[in-house]
């Protein structure tokens, strides 16, 4: 059959559409991605045949391909995905993984109606950030508190109501970036507060603090350190000094705490990780931390400290335009209620659950995963070795992890080559490449991804 007879001879999407096979696909993909589909496939086979080529023209060998079209056009963007990194507060990967208790609450609130802003008691309209205050005065000790979108927009928020037009002291040593190429100064820029830099780099000292204040200060600001250490010459002022300071000037102090870490980490030999309930004790006037890194829960940003100053922070214009909705706040609350007995919250909360694990444990799980594939798999040597990793999301930076992996040599592909398959493969694995070799990091792998895991390693190597 020549080229130009089988162009005639293509279907139209009309006749695609009323075939048999059309009919199951209608049944699973939009209308709008089955037509798309179908001109996609018909428009490729058209452009083959003008440019010489052979190319099938009947229905029948078109279906996979329209198959596979629908079904991509149909998928979601955001998926799930295994994350075998070993980072457990992997920032591109969505941070912190939600307890079942906190998606059961979820699931209970987005489903139907809630009392977001009703007060039932009083059959009135009520406020949202009721329904968290409780549990964040009983969690953190604080008088009060608040919680907006995320901890770049409390810093703002905050920032704003108390220091607009006004100064800000801060260290040099704490003009940090926060990640997305966010830095402090510029926050503070748009919060129309004006920066005051004191001390050096590495050195910053009370009396610079002291000497910088003068009519115009409207607060003491301190960050931590929490995505970075400067060590050697260096020298900080802690907490309690600064809020002694604040309180014999009567200017206000606030900490920027970053990670938000609710649990003593000390015992597990994390000496640097400030606990929000101690920062809290120091008699600190307004604290700033996030909800999806250390402190396990969705994005957000936690605003505690004395009642006097949230109620002014709630009534900033600013905070309609930050605010949580309604599934936020249901994983926040449900998160803060892992809180209330803390023993339990390191079990129940992935993300501590992960992050203190014993190596031992995550050893048991790199040879499970490593036993599934070696009676398979006889293209790659693979093997379980030991490893280190990190929390990740700008947390504990100079901590690694002592975690056990699961080593992959490829015989017949690259490691890179490995790599790009199980990203495309369903769901999508993303691994790391160490030495040669594709690294299966155990830490970050839930016991009931391991089979799944294991058929998409033998897929990809296949």
């Amino acid at each position: 059959m020549s080229n130009k007879a089988s162009l005639k001879d293509l279907p139209s999407v009309d006749e695609v559409l009323k075939s048999q096979y059309a009919r199951e696909w209608l049944g699973q993909y939009p209308r709008r991605y089955v037509l798309e589909a179908i001109r996609q496939t018909i428009d490729k086979r058209r452009k083959l045949l003008r440019k010489g080529a052979k190319a099938e023209v009947s229905i029948e060998s078109m279906t996979a391909e329209i198959d596979s079209t629908a079904k991509t056009l149909s998928s979601f963007s955001l998926k799930p995905v295994i994350n075998a990194t070993g980072i457990v507060v992997h920032t591109n990967l969505g941070r912190a993984v939600l307890s079942e208790k906190v998606l059961e609450n979820v699931g209970k609130i987005s489903s139907g109606y809630s009392n977001l802003e009703y007060d039932i008691a009083g059959g009135k309209r009520g406020k949202r950030y009721t329904h968290i205050k409780r549990l964040l005065r009983e969690v953190t000790g604080a008088e009060d508190g608040i919680a907006v979108n995320n901890n770049a927009a409390a810093v703002l928020l905050c920032l704003n109501t108390l220091a607009k037009g006004k100064e800000v002291i801060v260290s040099r040593g704490e003009l940090v970036e926060i990640g997305g190429s966010f830095r402090v100064p510029d926050v503070m820029a748009s919060s129309g507060a004006v920066l005051r830099e004191v001390g050096t780099t590495n050195k910053t000292h009370l009396h610079d603090y002291e000497n910088a204040l003068n009519e115009n200060t409207a607060l003491i600001l301190k960050v931590h350190q929490s995505n970075y250490r400067i060590t050697g010459f260096t020298s900080d002022v802690s907490i309690d000094d600064l809020v002694t300071l604040g309180r014999k000037f009567n200017i206000p102090v606030m900490y920027d705490l970053g990670s938000g870490c609710l649990i003593d980490l000390k015992p597990y030999g994390i000496p640097q990780e400030p606990v929000v309930q101690e920062i809290v004790k120091s008699g600190i006037d307004i604290m700033t931390f996030s909800g999806d890194k250390l402190l396990g829960g969705p994005q957000a940003g936690i605003i505690i400290g004395r009642k006097d100053i949230i109620e002014v922070i709630q009534k900033n214009p600013l905070l309609r335009a930050v605010r949580i909705d309604k599934l936020t706040l249901s994983a926040l609350e449900a998160t803060f209620m892992e809180y209330i007995d803390l023993d339990r919250a390191k079990e129940n909360i992935p993300t501590l659950r992960m992050l203190l694990e014993e190596p031992d444990e995550v050893k048991k799980r790199a040879r499970k995963i490593a036993g599934l594939l070696v009676k398979d798999v006889k293209n790659a040597e693979i093997k379980v070795t030991e490893d280190y990793t990190f929390a990740g999301g700008g947390a504990l930076p100079e901590i690694a992890l002592k975690t056990f992996v699961v080593s992959i040599k490829p015989k017949k592909l690259t490691p890179n080559r490995l790599e790009e398959r199980l990203r495309e493969g369903t769901p999508p694995v993303i691994a790391r490449i160490k030495e040669d070799a594709l690294i299966i990091d155990a830490r970050t792998i839930k016991n009931e991804e391991i089979k799944t895991l294991a058929a998409c390693l033998k897929a990809a190597l296949a």
